[in-house]
């Protein structure tokens, strides 16, 4: 069992940044390959980035264009994004998720945070 904790999320003007953190419990942290999801109000939840156990793949959704990065750090059981240039399209629940197979399909994560709010204002 991985229980997931978000923080970070904000409001912040267009062209500013936020850094997310999302802290995991539970000993096999470093045996999953973790992701971030967002959910804007009215539409799908879609895939962001992706970063598989070891940190060594990563993947990005092409709307990130270069503005966001996925990291970890395994020894304090947390997944980052840092969030660059954010844009008022970027507004959306950002969550994360912990699974066993490094994938941009939300399908194959298993367990999930309960979200952090990230509005960008025009």
């Amino acid at each position: 069992q991985v229980q997931l904790i978000e923080s970070g999320g904000g409001l912040v003007q267009a062209g500013g940044s936020l850094s997310l953190s999302c802290a995991a419990s539970g000993r096999t942290f470093s045996r999953y390959a973790m992701a971030w999801f967002r959910q804007a109000p009215g539409k799908e939840r879609e895939s962001v980035a992706a970063i598989s156990w070891s940190g060594g793949s990563t993947y990005y959704a092409n709307f990130v264009e270069g503005r966001f990065t996925i990291s970890r750090d395994n020894a304090k059981n947390t997944v980052y994004l840092q969030m660059n240039s954010l844009k008022p399209e970027d507004t959306a629940d950002y969550y994360c998720a912990a699974g066993p197979t490094y994938s941009s399909s939300d399908s194959l994560y298993d367990y999930w945070g309960q979200g952090t709010q990230v509005t960008v204002s025009s």
